[in-house]
């Protein structure tokens, strides 16, 4: 069985489109997903599988909009796929140590996109990075360095603008459910 990590875009964030994750993880054991965990509130989902991605993508969508109506975009990743996101970082540590040091809050986040970036939104992304603010395309994920805040971040912004709809997640997040689906193994 495979095991899924799943994130969901835009919940609990500001008071709106609130799920609870208790009632959450009850809605997708009912569609036959198995050992689902929550990470914090802000939806980070653990389970497993033998459904392909797709079809479980369409699923959980599906049941989030009949149990809570609300249409929230579902990227998923295997256990694998996640293990080699996390150990690929293409920031040095120099460079992540140097970042935290100028930042206020986090410096490091991954956005992640249900499939590649077209060379359009490839384009439109150049223009935003400088030296406050880089980022590195790799696959389906953009890692994102930044060294004053994600709160002033043009190249943030930017990523909510894309025509591919996409979720972020700070790197100590990321690394917490890494943690989490190595011992779902």
């Amino acid at each position: 069985m495979t095991v899924y990590i799943a994130l969901l875009r835009g919940i609990n964030v500001g008071g709106k489109n609130m799920i609870k994750m208790a009632k959450l993880r009850e809605s997708l054991t009912a569609i036959g997903l198995e050992n689902v965990q929550t990470y914090i509130q802000s939806g980070n989902i653990l389970f497993q599988s033998d459904k392909q991605e797709k079809k479980l993508r369409e699923e959980i969508k599906h049941k989030i909009m009949e149990d809570y109506r609300l249409s929230i975009p579902v990227i998923l990743r295997t256990a694998e796929e996640w293990e080699q996101l996390t150990t690929a970082c293409p920031f040095s540590a120099e460079e992540i140590k140097i970042a935290e040091a100028d930042s206020v809050g986090e410096s490091l986040y991954v956005a992640f996109f249900p499939s590649n970036l077209s060379i359009v939104n490839l384009e439109s992304l150049q223009s935003f990075q400088n030296e406050k603010e880089k980022y590195h395309i790799q696959n389906k994920e953009i890692y994102l360095l930044f060294y004053d805040s994600v709160r002033n971040s043009k190249l943030a912004n930017q990523l909510q603008k894309l025509d591919i709809q996409s979720t972020t997640r700070n790197w100590k997040t990321v690394n917490k459910l890494a943690a989490m689906a190595k011992t779902m193994k």
